[in-house]
């Protein structure tokens, strides 16, 4: 469910953000920057980056932001990464990929034990974040597949596609024919009062790794629709917001956009919903900026478009197992170590940003 070159995405939100007052300081990217009262983090990337997609300042700070990324405190001190993702202008990308994967070659040799392959299952149509013609299947299916390779862990995995998403819940894990499904967004389980059916089921039928990625959610509009830029959720009264038919929806459902109080409009994928909000079918596309940014760029509507920069998420995304799958918990566990080791040593940051950087040149 994203990323698109610096050069578009700036002329792309400059109608959308251009009338905005900016508060941060003139910051620039391969430095670090001290938060001012008055920043956002929408105002950061536009004076470091020319964009207000600042999902790759979350990715590079995700422990200083993951708790409360609306409310910066003064003198927090964030890395602003390079155009290319390099954290500094001295670093090399892909340096801690090549490390650790050395590693895991030596250990290899000195356990050569064999074990069957975990079944993973995923699905196209979400650059950067699960597609089959990316390196390792896109963002979510190299962390998953490296997860395997450390801290510990020496197991091999099988990659298969199947590009209805609903199936990976109604068949594919329950019967046991894949052992995985990467990636899902997965609810906050405390409030099942307030979500779905669908989002119900995710809670009580399956079982999820550690966040494996923070996703900056933002909600679109055209920039003369009545809703453009309401500071509020419960001011989106009566709005039609689409969503892909199978996906997560209950970042909509804890703020209360349902049906009656919106009219949830399904389509088969988000270019389907960017196609009908440039057609003034639906009031609101909601997903990730950065996918946003390329599909309306694509379809030539980037002047007409506005991210309203009050109502923004961050939902997790996470592996996903079956319960009725009797090794399914050993299985999270594993990769549950794999990517606390990833975190730890940088090469999270590594894959991702190298992902990003992948896309970026494949949309050049």
């Amino acid at each position: 469910m994203e990323t698109a070159p610096n050069a578009f995405r700036a002329t792309l939100l400059a109608a959308a953000f251009g009338a905005m007052p900016f508060v941060a300081a003139a910051q620039e990217a391969c430095t670090t920057y001290n938060v001012q009262d008055g920043d956002t983090l929408g105002s950061i990337a536009q004076a470091a980056y020319g964009t207000f997609d600042y999902q790759n300042i979350f990715n590079a700070n995700r422990d200083a932001l993951a708790a409360n990324p609306d409310a910066l405190p003064a003198g927090l001190q964030l890395i602003l990464p390079c155009d290319d993702g390099r954290l500094t202008a001295d670093s090399e990308l892909t340096a801690i990929i090549a490390a650790e994967s050395d590693k895991q070659e030596t250990k290899k040799k000195k356990n050569p034990l064999y074990e069957p392959p975990l079944k993973f299952v995923s699905a196209n149509d979400w650059p950067p974040f699960t597609d089959s013609t990316m390196e390792g299947g896109g963002i979510m299916n190299r962390l998953a597949l490296t997860a395997l390779q450390r801290a510990g862990n020496d197991r091999e995995a099988t990659l298969a596609w199947v590009d209805d998403w609903g199936s990976h819940l109604d068949v594919l894990l329950p019967s046991g024919a894949m052992d995985i499904s990467s990636a899902w967004m997965m609810p906050d389980c405390t409030k099942l009062d307030l979500l779905g059916e669908f989002s119900t089921r995710r809670c009580t039928e399956f079982d999820r790794s550690l966040p494996v990625y923070e996703m900056a959610f933002s909600y679109i509009t055209l920039s003369d629709n009545k809703y453009a830029n309401v500071p509020n959720f419960s001011d989106l009264e009566g709005a039609r917001i689409c969503r892909p038919t199978d996906w997560e929806r209950e970042m909509l459902e804890v703020e209360g956009l349902v049906d009656p109080f919106i009219t949830l409009v399904e389509l088969p994928t988000l270019a389907d919903c960017a196609q009908a909000l440039a057609d003034g079918e639906v009031d609101l596309y909601v997903d990730g900026t950065e996918t946003a940014l390329k599909l309306f760029a694509e379809l030539g509507v980037s002047d007409r478009i506005a991210i309203n920069p009050y109502l923004v998420q961050f939902p997790t995304f996470h592996f996903i197992v079956s319960k009725s799958n009797p090794r399914g918990r050993v299985y999270l566990a594993m990769i549950n170590r794999g990517l606390t080791e990833m975190r730890e040593s940088g090469e999270w940051y590594d894959i991702v940003a190298s992902s990003l950087a992948e896309y970026n040149a494949l949309n050049q």
